[in-house]
């Protein structure tokens, strides 16, 4: 069974190849659209898994707090990014410029997750949990997968 660590790993890879195959399309090709539904959907949902259980996690330690909370402020960035994304020609040089920062600004996140944070939450959560934590992730995951649709409905209702 892997660990927390292992399924937050899987998915950053899935991400990378994700923003790799779009950045290899060009204007607003069925491939360009398949990947970026595919890669915004997952995001989403990785990111709000993460959050709640992960995170949640390594907030319990005081030092902990400030790692979590960078993540977490980088999470609602890239967010912003991927909706103003969503809302734009991707056939347009824009969309292009702003999707290369957000892949510039994503790599970096998950860099700095898998070496910084994960140090530091291996200090904080017990190595004989992150089995479970893995499982609690899959399965948030799993639920916020259907949810992505309704959370983008109200975010625009607001």
């Amino acid at each position: 069974m892997p660990s927390i660590y292992d399924d937050i790993k899987a998915d950053h890879d899935n991400h990378r190849d994700l923003l790799a195959r779009i950045a290899d399309t060009t204007g607003a090709s069925k491939d360009r659209q398949t990947a970026w539904r595919e890669f915004f959907r997952d995001v989403k949902s990785h990111a709000a898994a993460e959050e709640e259980t992960f995170y949640s996690k390594l907030m319990s330690k005081t030092w902990g707090q400030d790692a979590a909370r960078h993540s977490v402020s980088e999470h609602a960035d890239l967010d912003q990014l991927m909706e103003d994304l969503n809302g734009m020609d991707m056939s347009s040089s824009g969309w292009l410029n702003k999707f290369n920062k957000l892949r510039h600004d994503y790599e970096h996140h998950m860099d700095e997750e898998e070496d910084e944070v994960f140090t530091r939450a291996r200090k904080v959560i017990p190595e004989a949990e992150t089995k479970s934590l893995g499982t609690r992730f899959r399965a948030r995951k799993e639920k916020e997968l259907k949810l992505v649709a309704k959370k983008r409905e109200d975010h625009l209702e607001d």
